[in-house]
């Protein structure tokens, strides 16, 4: 992958710039993380935390992440409006090092500020996600989300992912209750 790629969403009209999370974290890219990861847990998104927040929660979670990055096995990656703009969204891909599941990765925490939904951001995160996973080979893409999650499981068999069923109570929903999680995956062709 391009050390960075700009999309233009077809429906909006909207430039987004994207590019890997650089470690270590600059400081002001850790601010816009925690800012990020808070608005989206605080307006309800399953992320595998509960609202509300705390700051010091996001950032300890940031900063295990970029940690997790710094191997090679993870790329954090990050959604600007523009190339020095604050981030707006993001998501991760972490690829399997065991032998016998090289071929596959799994989708993590895609996410998008709650005033920047609707806009093709998230899209264009997962579109770069299977160009990752493409470049390093991986022919199986999974990822889970809470089944409480209309727009999230609309969203993912939208751009092709398949439900291969969940868990009863499997995590809680950011407010406390149990919900079931939805397991997607997606195989990768040329």
């Amino acid at each position: 992958m391009a050390p960075e790629t700009n999309l233009s969403d077809p429906d909006s009209g909207h430039r987004m710039h994207l590019e890997p999370l650089k470690t270590p974290l600059r400081a002001g890219d850790c601010q816009h993380l925690v800012a990020l990861l808070t608005d989206c847990v605080d307006s309800g998104a399953a992320l595998g935390f509960l609202a509300p927040l705390a700051v010091d929660e996001a950032r300890d979670y940031w900063l295990a992440a970029a940690s997790k990055a710094a191997t090679g096995d993870r790329v954090i990656l990050v959604a600007r409006e523009s190339a020095a703009g604050p981030i707006v969204g993001s998501a991760q891909i972490v690829f399997e090092t065991k032998a016998n599941g090289r071929h596959r990765a799994e989708v993590q925490k895609v996410m998008v500020l709650s005033t920047r939904r609707r806009r093709g951001i998230a899209r264009q995160l997962m579109a770069e996600v299977e160009t990752l996973a493409r470049t390093r080979e991986r022919r199986l893409l999974f990822l889970d989300t809470s089944e409480g999650s209309p727009g999230a499981r609309a969203f993912y068999e939208r751009i092709g992912y398949i439900y291969a069923g969940g868990i009863p109570g499997y995590a809680l929903e950011p407010d406390g209750s149990p919900a079931k999680n939805a397991i997607y995956y997606k195989e990768l062709t040329g």
